[in-house]
């Protein structure tokens, strides 16, 4: 019901490191077990009374195992499942193949892709990229002679740096350790439905553990072609670790990874070009908010946007200086070349096979309650191919943890997910799109407003907002927000809370606005703009 998304791990993202330690590190005693719990140091098997909510293997309750979860992979997902377990009483082990980030092939490590090569160096990078901007209106206020000055690639790199191996710490000394998880630096593959091999990352040896429960967390990876030159283009994993920044970068891709990553070499003086196959960008969006994208970006940025342009082959010249060929023999050079096209779920190396587990391309399907095929081993985040985004898979990992050792009985809920472009402008976006709500609902009634912020208007910048409210008629429950504009993630943060809730068009018209703010547009469009009834637009009610 949520349009797509990503990841990354990479779009709704909790950049302030307070924030995110305090995220990671709230105390256990929260999640205080509603069943029988032994001590952490206890030998005997953790069990759960059986009830009707209750999740179970298929393993005999009395048989020992070295621990009851075994996760592999320290990503989001798994880090807050490992946790939340460990707080009710549970034995964890949790194997992720790095403790530090930055060393290849992996690129990521403890932390998983948000921390290390995703989510939070991305906004770390937007921050730096908008600057420009704010610099380039500040004479419309009264400000003279400022001017963006030269930006240091490798300064940023260096204190991106020092941010992520922080974090690295947090994550494995401060969220894991004190919770009582037990944190191993090695790769695991399955070799029974109740047992993993676990390859040391520092010495190669492996040894076999058994688990009760074995949980798989290993996220995604990004997807390249295979086109000729493949080999010289890179993807969001390289971009944090390039030694120079590239002074003309074509990004691949119509997705909201391939969009931010152009925003931002855009902000920070790249010469930008940006290919898609398609006719527009961020399918599964709304409609409006597509557009609107495209006409700002056209408008308001240096990216040179090329649609219905898809590389064939990509090559180098002596010079280091790359060649991009399009599918009408179009020729292009630049320094570097960013594919941005999707991505595919970690399988490899996991054995999946040994333990009987059913994949599905290079995700594993799950159940509602991340469950596989499998009754022991289970599935959160990326590697599943559901919403893949960071704190979707937390979400999947802490309800995760609460049925199998809270007593609780907690399936995933993937409605109403709310998400942000962290493009510029911003697109914030929560519910259904107009489309989607057309076609599920049937009769809508959609309200929209298009103005230029009062920020903008000193310096007369030809920039605008967008916003825009779907309500479903027959309830007249709110179902559907969508903003672009300065700071719409922030924004939509909170108009989440509510929509989520089932708030109604009611609901929002009688909250007093706060003035003066784009934001008061959502407590004000008192008239629809148009409707849809039986699933057809139309502009007026008879």
């Amino acid at each position: 019901p949520s349009p797509p998304q990503h990841h990354q791990s990479m779009s709704t993202m909790k950049t302030s490191s307070r924030l995110l330690l305090a995220l990671g590190t709230a105390t256990t005693t929260a999640f205080q077990p509603l069943l029988r719990l032994r001590p952490y140091t206890q030998t005997a098997p953790f069990t759960t009374t059986t009830t009707s909510t209750s999740l179970s293997s298929a393993s005999d309750d009395d048989k020992e195992y070295d621990y009851d979860l075994l996760v592999i992979g320290g990503g989001s997902g798994g880090v807050r499942a490992s946790r939340i377990a460990s707080g009710y009483g549970a034995k964890v082990a949790l194997l992720e193949s790095r403790l530090t980030h930055g060393i290849k092939p992996e690129y990521s490590a403890i932390g998983g892709t948000c921390v290390n090569v995703g989510c939070v160096p991305k906004k770390l990078m937007v921050f730096a990229s908008r600057y420009p901007g704010e610099i380039k209106e500040m004479e419309g206020y009264g400000w003279k002679g400022a001017t963006e000055g030269t930006f240091d690639w490798k300064v940023f790199l260096e204190n991106k740096n020092q941010e992520i191996t922080r974090l690295n710490n947090v994550y494995q000394n401060f969220v894991l350790k004190n919770a009582g998880v037990e944190v191993i630096e090695a790769t695991g593959s399955l070799a029974s439905p109740n047992s993993v091999s676990v390859h040391t990352t520092a010495t190669g040896e492996t040894s076999l553990v058994t688990a009760k429960n074995i949980l798989i967390a290993v996220g995604g990876w990004p997807f390249k072609p295979d086109i000729p030159g493949i080999e010289h283009a890179i993807t969001s994993n390289e971009i944090f670790y390039l030694e120079e920044q590239p002074k003309r970068i074509v990004v691949v891709g119509g997705g909201f990874i391939a969009l931010e990553f152009a925003s931002i070499m855009d902000g920070l003086g790249s010469d930008v070009t940006l290919m898609y196959r398609g006719d527009l960008f961020l399918r599964g969006f709304d409609g409006d908010m597509r557009n609107h994208l495209k006409e700002e970006m056209e408008n308001n940025s240096g990216i040179d946007v090329k649609f219905n342009t898809d590389p064939k082959e990509i090559s180098k010249k002596d010079d280091g200086t790359l060649i991009v060929v399009d599918q009408d023999g179009n020729e292009l050079e630049c320094d570097a070349i960013l594919y941005a096209t999707g991505r595919k779920g970690k399988i490899d190396g996991l054995g999946l096979d040994k333990a009987g587990v059913t994949t599905e391309g290079t995700f594993i399907p799950v159940d509602d309650y991340s469950r596989t095929n499998v009754p022991s081993v289970y599935a959160v985040g990326d590697i599943t191919d559901r919403i893949a985004l960071t704190p979707v898979a937390l979400m999947e990992g802490h309800r995760l943890s609460d049925t199998l050792f809270g007593g609780k009985d907690r399936p995933v809920d993937h409605e109403y997910v709310a998400s942000t472009v962290f493009t510029t402008p911003e697109i914030g976006t929560v519910g259904y799109s107009e489309e989607d709500a057309a076609a599920k609902f049937g009769d809508i009634d959609v309200y929209k407003n298009r103005f230029r912020a009062m920020k903008h208007s000193f310096p007369k910048s030809e920039t605008y907002s967008l916003f825009k409210l779907i309500v479903d008629s027959k309830t007249q429950r709110v179902v559907g927000c969508h903003v672009a504009t300065d700071g719409a993630g922030e924004m939509v943060q909170g108009v989440a809370i509510a929509i989520k809730m089932g708030a109604t068009k009611e609901d929002f018209d009688n909250t007093i606005g706060i003035h003066p703010t784009s934001a008061e547009e959502l407590v004000t469009m008192r008239t629809p703009s148009y409707y849809y009834r039986g699933g057809v637009k139309t502009d007026t009610l008879e």
